[in-house]
């Protein structure tokens, strides 16, 4: 079903994706987590709605009764602007699709665990995460279903959360998943296999934006002269974001 959004005069739709907060150790997502808390800080005057594509953690698991510890500061800023009215989507990455309801309990944010298509004004935006999506990622998508599994999420929640998260941790940094390197690099508009599902897509209805996260890569490329794919890139080397004021979409970066 495809939500509308009306921006206010002077007012704007803002989209980040992928920091990976935890990753690869305290002290260097410390620093990271301060750049993000900085830039929403930054936006809240001007923001009408916040979208965050995934990955915002390298690992999160919701227990019953416990979620991981820290990121405090760039939850309270959530919480903060969420208390303050400004709607924020959260859209779980490959890293943190462990999500179940505490961010919409604690925070009121909806979370989506698949693309959803927004009206912003009279655009239409195709958003998601991009994980497991389109040709090839095949590896990835017979480990997503077992991410998924009910019963392997059953199982995982009897570790004890300081072991599941070591465990988690440990694997995450040990196969290079925060920050894709050996992925991100600009294979060639026919080999993006994002692109090509933006294409698929475009084949059964017209989007104005394609927007995705997960490539850890900045890309604006124009599908048609009417609509354009947008990858978000990271807040690991990039520190990418974008801005849709209503007219037109701009991916920029901190200065």
């Amino acid at each position: 079903m495809t939500k509308s959004i009306q921006l206010s005069h002077g007012k704007s739709a803002y989209f980040a994706s992928d920091s990976h907060l935890g990753a690869p150790n305290q002290e260097a997502s410390r620093v990271r987590e301060l750049k993000l808390v900085s830039w929403l800080d930054g936006i809240k005057e001007d923001a009408e709605v916040i979208f965050l594509l995934g990955d915002l953690f390298d690992f999160w698991f919701e227990y019953k009764t416990v979620v991981p510890k820290g990121f405090v500061r760039i939850l309270g800023k959530l919480a903060e602007l969420s208390d303050a009215g400004i709607p924020i989507h959260f859209f779980v990455g490959n890293h943190d699709l462990w999500m179940k309801d505490y961010f919409q309990k604690e925070l009121n944010i909806p979370v989506y665990h698949k693309p959803q298509i927004f009206l912003i004004n009279d655009k239409l935006f195709f958003i998601g995460h991009g994980d497991g999506l389109g040709p090839n990622d095949k590896g990835y998508k017979r480990m997503k279903k077992v991410f998924t599994n009910p019963f392997c999420q059953w199982l995982f929640r009897w570790l004890h959360p300081d072991i599941g998260v070591r465990l988690a941790q440990h694997l995450s940094v040990k196969n290079k998943l925060i920050s894709g390197e050996e992925d991100a690099k600009f294979l060639g508009e026919d080999k993006e296999w994002l692109v090509q599902y933006a294409k698929q897509k475009l084949r059964e209805k017209h989007y104005d934006y394609f927007i995705f996260g997960h490539r850890h890569l900045p890309l604006n490329i124009q599908l048609k002269p009417n609509s354009q794919y947008i990858n978000l890139g990271d807040w690991i080397n990039y520190y990418t974001y974008g801005k849709f004021d209503g007219n037109k979409f701009l991916l920029d970066d901190l200065k």
